[in-house]
């Protein structure tokens, strides 16, 4: 395990390659990124709205999907204000929402003047979903990831939306694997296949556990569907700078308030996916598996934006990555029918021991960030 030279990230993460420098691919990317002509994207994205607005008569003209949180608040923002198309605001609802998760929401609503497409999924569809993912890859919110992108397919396919807007491709951003379509114009069309369903295909997951009737929304309409009825879907960071902070100063014209408490443990911001429960455990067996979680991409962003320098970023990580995620753990145990003795075996299980060891019986990596 080593980590990047400029930023904090470790070679342990999916889809990063580091170059003869000892520099990862997601610095490089940032790189990239600044050598582009944002106002030509912007541009780009003018024109195909241009040629949306007014297309569809009295329907909505794009889909933004949405959760609360300070991205989708800034999403919103651009397609509505920005660009003027008429959008529909499309929120899965998560599981356990926080109750500043649902104060942002009704911000966005209210002071943006959008209207609100609720989803509400089977709740115990959704549990059982989350259990056998956590069992069988140590990845509750597989199933959230899951119904997001193919709950708001459907949505834009029932509604006839031509357009759909996601927020970054995760891949560009974080230097993961990207297909050539996003790269080249970015296209969200393959969304449904990117890094966050690496570890298993859905259909063989889920074989003989939970009745198809109970997954309408968690399987991806046919892309024919999309060609037919002309609905395009694109991330907006492949159109506009991509930097979460500015996005956080923006959406707090609208209402948006960072978590009261502070920030969570294991986290350096107040602001960063505050709008639901369950994930910070999630990302905790992101740590197990690969090495780093919510400390290191958070002080990465900041990193590649210029607003900390890596000297200050490996004192942060240090200092705050071995903290539990201990806010929400009892609502978690409880969501998943799990004793803490079980959840504690789970963690065993999917522990990564190529880069853990136990130090006075205390775990800790291996190679510890320098």
């Amino acid at each position: 395990m080593r980590y990047c030279t400029r930023c904090v990230l470790p070679d342990t993460k999916p889809g990063v390659v580091f170059d003869s420098e000892g520099v990862c691919s997601a610095c490089r990317s940032v790189e990239r990124k600044k050598r582009i002509d944002w106002n030509a994207r912007s541009a780009r994205l003018h024109a195909m709205c241009d040629s949306i607005r007014g297309s569809n008569g009295v329907g909505y003209e794009c889909i933004v999907p949405v959760s609360g949180g300070k991205d989708s608040t800034y999403q919103a923002y651009v397609l509505s204000q920005v660009y003027k198309l008429k959008t529909l605001a499309v929120i899965v609802v998560p599981h356990l929402q926080t109750p500043e998760g649902i104060l942002n929401l009704n911000s966005l609503v209210t002071n943006l003047g959008v209207d609100l497409l609720k989803i509400s999924v089977r709740p115990s569809t959704l549990q059982k979903l989350r259990r056998i993912a956590l069992i069988k890859l140590g990845n509750p919110n597989y199933a959230e990831h899951r119904v997001v992108f193919a709950a708001v397919a459907r949505a834009a396919l029932f509604y006839s939306v031509p357009l759909v807007v996601w927020g970054e491709d995760i891949a560009v951003e974080f230097g993961g694997n990207t297909t050539q379509a996003s790269t080249d114009g970015g296209s969200a069309e393959d969304l449904i296949s990117n890094d966050l369903f690496r570890e298993s295909n859905f259909d063989d997951l889920i074989a003989g556990e939970i009745p198809d009737n109970e997954l309408f929304f968690y399987t991806n309409p046919p892309k024919q569907d999309f060609a037919r009825r002309n609905c395009k879907s694109i991330y907006l960071g492949y159109f506009h700078f991509w930097d979460g902070h500015k996005h956080f100063e923006l959406a707090q014209r609208f209402g948006f308030v960072p978590r009261q408490a502070g920030p969570l443990s294991g986290n350096v911001l107040a602001y960063d996916n505050i709008d639901e429960k369950l994930c910070e455990v999630h990302l905790w067996f992101k740590f197990l598996k690969l090495g780093f979680w919510r400390a290191t991409d958070e002080c990465c962003y900041h990193i590649w934006n210029g607003r900390m320098t890596r000297a200050e970023a490996v004192e942060l990580v240090r200092e705050k990555q071995y903290e539990f995620p201990q806010e929400y753990f009892q609502e978690f145990l409880d969501y998943h029918q799990l004793s803490e003795s079980e959840f504690r075996e789970c963690e065993d299980r999917w522990r990564n021991l190529d880069i853990w060891h136990q130090i006075g019986g205390r775990w800790r990596l291996k190679v510890e960030l320098a």
